[in-house]
């Protein structure tokens, strides 16, 4: 059992790691880059969506919006990619197999 718990503890890291990059042609996205790095590295997206805004609190104390985007990409080999930024900053990157 321990053994099992080992190896899942280490998986996990590995598994969230493969998501936080994405290759676009020759070039390379990361989280935290901004929408104009993704545009000139990946072109214009298939579909942008506006989903709204999010409140954060900053380290002052103050609360500001963010404007939350998606972004989908794709198919590539069967496979779309969707990129979720906050504030124009890629915060997420999911890739999901199309129908």
């Amino acid at each position: 059992m321990k053994t099992l718990l080992f190896s899942l503890i280490l998986v996990i890291p590995i598994a969230t790691q493969a998501s936080s990059t994405l290759r676009c042609g020759s070039g390379l996205i990361s989280l935290e880059d901004p929408t104009s790095v993704v545009i000139s590295k990946c072109g214009e997206p298939l579909s942008r969506e506006f989903v709204g805004y999010r409140e954060v609190l900053d380290e002052y104390g103050f609360y500001h919006e963010l404007a939350v985007e998606e972004w989908a990409y794709g198919p590539r080999n069967g496979m779309y990619q969707f990129l979720r930024f906050e504030g124009n900053r890629l915060i997420k990157i999911d890739s999901k197999r199309g129908r």
